[in-house]
């Protein structure tokens, strides 16, 4: 049993410090790659003298450990674990839906209203699928609509691969990263 706990205590504790390397990245607030969150140089150098020493390094994944390390027993549980990625999920989640409120917050009031969140083209939208100009969609225009959504996909992907243009720029540029 004792066996047990030692081996589970190291196992977290090989899996925190190989995931603690990522301390100086940026978990969610701020800039994210195709892969995940990017480097924040700037948090890492906490000096400010513009470069990132192994004690920097060493000093934020020590305080990524105690921050998480919620009773400070020097060992992370379960517990400690899920509540530091729920709290990392909630920030994302809060950064997202301010930048929604940014970007679509038309009257500056810092909140959506309906006609804010109503896309800018929906009328549009509507018209399109609205095939014979009644006011309504019918349930036939829909499946109408599906199907030259379908047919002007597999042109695209005739034309341009699976990924289309941008797809295959965004690969190439990402492949080598």
């Amino acid at each position: 049993m004792k066996r047990t706990k030692v081996l589970t205590g190291a196992l977290i504790l090989a899996l925190t410090a190989t995931a603690l390397p990522l301390a100086a990245q940026d978990r969610g607030d701020g800039p994210r790659g195709p892969r995940g969150p990017m480097f924040d140089f700037s948090a890492a150098d906490t000096d400010g003298d513009g470069k990132v020493t192994q004690d920097e390094m060493t000093a934020a994944r020590a305080a990524r450990f105690a921050e998480a390390d919620t009773n400070g027993d020097g060992v992370l549980s379960v517990e400690e674990l899920v509540a530091r990625a729920e709290a990392q999920r909630a920030q994302r989640m809060n950064d997202r839906m301010q930048g929604m409120i940014e970007r679509m917050d038309t009257d500056g009031d810092g909140m959506l209203s309906a006609e804010e969140m109503d896309p800018p083209r929906s009328a549009m939208m509507f018209s399109r699928l609205d095939r014979d100009d009644d006011g309504a969609i019918s349930e036939d225009e829909l499946v109408q609509a599906r199907e030259r959504f379908g047919d002007r996909a597999k042109k695209m992907e005739r034309r341009h691969g699976e990924h289309g243009e941008h797809g295959k720029r965004w690969m190439k540029g990402h492949r080598d990263n």
